[in-house]
């Protein structure tokens, strides 16, 4: 009996000194309100895909919808969401205010993901780093001007 509990008091008192594991906030398929653009204040993100990385950690694959980016490439002069974005989680973080949808339907394919997986593999692609609404600054810079966007 004495070494029972004198057992369960090691296993217990090992248990307690174990850091708990580094777990994500992030699950594939929710929606979340973010710190947006004026103008901007309803658009949301999704995630998409998460995956880990030696070099980069976290990549959360994000959409972003409900924004008003200037393009002329596109009828009305405005492109209302950006189908794939890679994110780091601690960009994401300070990006995010709050959840708003736990599980949202997404689509089967994940336009622009494959090209940037391939130009990534090859070391051309990258991961933002910086938040959600400087990316759509940027990429809408991008756009106007027509240069490209250094990830």
């Amino acid at each position: 009996m004495t070494t029972q509990i004198l057992s369960t008091f090691i296993i217990f008192f090992s248990l307690s000194n174990c850091k708990p594991q580094e777990t994500t906030k992030y699950v594939i398929g929710q929606e979340w309100n973010y710190k947006t653009r004026k103008s901007e204040e309803n658009s949301t993100l999704k995630i998409l895909k998460i995956e880990e990385y030696p070099t980069h950690g976290k990549v959360i694959h994000i959409s972003i919808g409900g924004l008003k980016v200037g393009n002329p490439n596109v009828e009305k002069g405005f492109a209302k969401e950006f189908t794939h974005i890679p994110i780091t989680e601690e960009a994401l973080n300070k990006s995010v205010t709050e959840l708003k949808n736990g599980k949202i339907k997404l689509p089967d394919y994940i336009d622009g993901y494959n090209y940037w997986k391939k130009e990534f593999d090859q070391g051309i692609a990258g991961v933002f780093s910086i938040s959600v609404s400087e990316i759509v600054d940027l990429m809408e810079e991008s756009i106007i001007t027509g240069n490209g966007v250094v990830e």
